[in-house]
């Protein structure tokens, strides 16, 4: 296949729009960098919308491909990634907020999903998501956003053992961590059926 039959194989919205997201990153990067908080969290808002749209059009139109399969998730690991870590980094301007426990887990369990996701290529199996799982992910997503109001949560969870946004995010890790489990279950049972392992 030349690299002209490949675009236009792969070439439609849903793609599209994931590529897109992937050119956010550096877009947020460099604003975070710069101190523009908002800014960097729009980009954040809208690289999440694209990935809640690419899945959509792609199912309803039946535009699912494999470089589509393969770029999707990573394209929203990346970005998520990117937010957590710089959150936790912080700036001169941005106070890092995140405590990197909560990253460190976040990227284990995805570090899990890719291996997972080759060993499954490996038997042609495929372990579809759980509701646990996307219930996770928006909870991630929620709470990233909310991070970005931190100080407003310190004020007015005052008294409270902890703010209400680090409350959504630790509850995203342990959900995360339960769709992580559920993921790991499913694909060994699924292996074990092969008759190989």
């Amino acid at each position: 296949m030349t690299v002209r039959e490949y675009v236009k194989q792969n070439l439609n919205i849903p793609n599209i729009l994931t590529l897109i997201r992937l050119v956010l990153v550096p877009v947020y990067i460099v604003l975070f960098a710069m101190g523009e908080k908002y800014s960097a969290l729009t980009v954040f808002m809208l690289a999440s919308f694209t990935d809640l749209l690419d899945g959509r059009i792609a199912r309803k139109y039946n535009l699912i491909t494999d470089f589509g399969k393969l770029m999707d998730p990573l394209a929203d690991k990346v970005m998520v990634l990117t937010a957590m870590i710089s959150m936790a980094i912080g700036n001169k301007v941005i106070s890092a907020v995140i405590p990197w426990a909560a990253v460190v887990v976040l990227f284990v369990k995805e570090a899990v999903m890719v291996i997972g996701s080759i060993v499954m290529l490996k038997y042609q199996i495929v372990v579809y998501s759980t509701m646990i799982g996307k219930v996770a992910q928006c909870f991630f997503i929620a709470s990233l956003v909310m991070v970005y109001f931190h100080d407003w949560f310190v004020m007015v969870c005052a008294g409270w053992f902890m703010p209400l946004d680090l409350i959504f995010l630790w509850t995203s890790v342990i959900l995360t961590l339960c769709a992580l489990l559920i993921y790991v279950r499913r694909g060994v049972r699924a292996v074990k059926k092969t008759g190989e392992f």
